[in-house]
């Protein structure tokens, strides 16, 4: 595959690209459960409400930075069985374009 065909395919946004959540819908839920508690809280104690949204922010950070860490340590644990194939190669930067187009468009 030529370095155009590679361009070309990364410009193109799939299903599959779409398909891959950066978080576990239980986790979305939980967080989106907690930020409304804070937007409501905002009423009597602005101060804590903007303390704990801060808080909230960092725990969703760290969480991605887990879950792209634990999928870090999956491929690198593939590949230490030897030189991984073109294909597999192929779809980790799938995914990485996915992450990494998610990030951008959040």
């Amino acid at each position: 595959m030529s370095t155009e065909d590679l361009v070309a395919a990364d410009s193109e946004r799939t299903e599959e690209d779409e398909a891959q959540a950066l978080f576990a819908d239980a986790d979305v839920d939980s967080f989106r459960e907690s930020w409304q508690g804070i937007q409501t809280a905002f009423v009597d104690d602005p101060r804590r409400a903007v303390k704990e949204a801060d808080e909230l922010v960092a725990v969703v950070i760290q969480n991605l930075a887990t879950t792209f860490a634990d999928h870090k340590k999956e491929l690198e644990s593939a590949w230490s069985q030897g030189e991984p194939a073109t294909e597999d190669l192929r779809i980790a930067l799938r995914r990485y374009r996915s992450f990494f187009n998610q990030l951008l468009s959040a």
